[in-house]
């Protein structure tokens, strides 16, 4: 049985292992919180390299994509710099593919799980394409694949980086200022020491903030801890696309009043991984001892047939 491995900066109460099966082949997904302990992760890497097929980096992105730039993250690159023989992937393959083409992929279950009435709420045209008024993403820097796919489908879409990465508050609105901005900022970015590219352990603590931004859209995207930290109580009627998310994360969405969930990657055991634990599975599927091209992962996306995973929260 081939492995993937996931070794995270997050908590390892998030911890979780599952079997999956792509056409006919197990494949071990296993993530491994560290607590934020930079020299148990390391030790980690160290230790599994070539025990493992593929290894996934949770918790920070080793480089960050920009219309054909990769920016490395510099210390965060210091984690996997033990690693010798297993192919590492931080994700960001299928941030560009799977979560790109979110919205082509989650079509049919969109228009299977909603009725008449919810479709017509949520907007959906025949083909299961949703459409939104405004759209919220409270980072985007490391998502520009979804950031892309959510423009397409909403009237006004605001980037929160500034105001939650950086603690500046000015929203950006649009995809095209958004891209005019990060041009501005990655080569610095490149830079930042690790406490300013890991958020924390567990994602937690709340505390909610930029509540006008929240509120006054119908569409929420973007990783799950920083939604859990700074969104607001109420959420009714809305749609969040999101990633990473346990039962007890369904659960305090529910609670919240969210009327419809996506996430980008599949649920196993209901759970849905990072896209850097199932890039690591898909890489150890493919066995080819190298992180996979777009092309490749996107043709694998197809072969097996994987879809992100859409779920009716509130039908009030």
């Amino acid at each position: 049985m081939k492995r993937a491995v996931s070794v995270s900066l997050g908590s390892s109460t998030r911890d979780k292992k599952v079997i999956v099966n792509f056409k006919g082949q197990q494949i071990s997904v296993e993530r491994i919180g560290t607590n934020g302990d930079i020299e148990k992760a390391k030790q980690l890497y160290t230790e599994l390299d070539s025990q493992v097929d593929a290894f996934g980096v949770g918790g920070v992105d080793l480089y960050l994509r920009l219309e054909g730039r990769e920016y490395p993250l510099r210390a965060a690159l210091k984690l996997v710099e033990g690693v010798k023989q297993t192919p590492v992937v931080d994700g960001r393959g299928l941030k560009h593919t799977l979560e790109r083409r979110v919205f082509e992929l989650a079509a049919p279950a969109l228009h299977n799980t909603l009725s008449g009435t919810e479709r017509e709420v949520q907007g959906l045209i025949l083909e299961g394409v949703p459409h939104f008024r405004r759209a919220f993403i409270p980072v985007a820097v490391d998502r520009i694949g979804l950031s892309q796919a959510v423009t397409e489908v909403s009237d006004e879409v605001i980037f929160g980086d500034l105001m939650v990465a950086l603690g500046i508050p000015i929203p950006v609105r649009g995809i095209r200022n958004f891209k005019r901005v990060a041009r501005v900022m990655l080569p610095f970015v490149s830079y930042f020491p690790m406490s300013m590219l890991y958020y924390g352990s567990s994602g937690s603590e709340h505390e909610p903030k930029y509540q006008k931004y929240w509120l006054e859209s119908d569409l929420l995207a973007g990783d799950f801890l920083f939604m859990r930290k700074y969104l607001p109580d109420d959420l009714s009627g809305k749609t969040v696309i999101t990633n990473t998310t346990t039962e007890e994360n369904v659960q305090f969405l529910r609670e919240r009043g969210v009327r419809l969930m996506i996430t980008t990657t599949p649920r196993y055991e209901g759970r849905s991984f990072g896209t850097n634990m199932m890039e690591a599975a898909l890489t150890a599927y493919a066995g080819k001892g190298r992180p996979l091209s777009d092309d490749e992962l996107n043709a694998l996306i197809d072969e097996l047939d994987l879809r992100p995973s859409v779920q009716v929260l509130n039908t009030d």
